[in-house]
């Protein structure tokens, strides 16, 4: 006779008789009830892009943050349970100050991705605690180049030229497989990106739902302007 899952549910250490383990199941189902988020590694760097949806119409769509800037050279964008997002977050910016203090330097993309890995898989070994319900989309440039990883609840972490996560990344990841070349620009993949957020989240979709942010092999990391957003969104609202 087939077990139910429901006996696992309370311990994230057992596994089921199939091999499952229904906690961190749980949590990626958090995730795929988040908000969109999206990454592009582009020719001299790498674009994330978060939704935020409208819940209410007395809600300050600006006072919601999705997109976080870890060091000079690294940011992420959180999809899944915010709250738990911003704790990794905090322990990432942590972890890439203490790697300034010991070694002089700035932290490793891989290094501090492989960190936050870590911490997350601790959460699905202990009874007493549960996993992170969050996808963490982290983007950056180092001196082996530039880097974009999506971390997964179970701390399993997986590199990325294109990637989306939360509702309907299905559909996204599908037009990305159709669309996305390596020598794609800047510009091509903020195209990429709002056509497909468009696509995903019709009817509604105006600037004050979209978070956009850059990290340049130039510049380094910055956020697009209001004015930019409004006129991207303007542009594929009337396609």
């Amino acid at each position: 006779m087939e077990q139910s899952g429901q006996q696992y549910d309370e311990a994230s250490t057992i596994f089921s008789p199939d091999g499952r383990l229904y906690q961190v199941e749980y949590a990626r189902e958090a995730v795929k009830k988040g908000s969109t988020t999206m990454g592009f590694k582009w020719n001299d760097g790498v674009l994330l892009l978060a939704h935020k949806p409208e819940t209410s119409r007395l809600v300050n769509l600006r006072s919601l943050e999705k997109i976080y800037q870890i060091d000079t050279h690294i940011a992420c964008v959180a999809t899944g349970l915010v709250a738990d997002g911003r704790h990794l977050v905090e322990i990432a910016r942590e972890e890439a100050q203490w790697n300034k203090v010991r070694y002089d330097e700035p932290i490793s993309v891989k290094e501090l991705v492989t960190i936050l890995c870590e911490y997350k898989h601790m959460y699905t070994q202990f009874d007493g605690v549960r996993p992170f319900g969050v996808v963490l989309l982290v983007g950056g440039i180092d001196i082996t180049g530039k880097h974009l990883f999506s971390t997964d609840p179970s701390g399993a972490y997986l590199g990325y030229k294109a990637v989306c996560e939360g509702k309907k990344s299905d559909d996204a990841m599908t037009q990305f497989t159709k669309s996305y070349t390596t020598d794609i620009s800047l510009h091509q993949a903020l195209e990429l990106g709002f056509q497909t957020m468009k696509k995903i989240t019709k009817p509604k979709f105006n600037a004050e739902m979209v978070e956009a942010a850059v990290i340049d092999e130039k510049t380094g990391y910055y956020k697009l302007s209001d004015e930019m957003l409004k006129k991207l969104v303007e542009k594929h609202s009337s396609e």
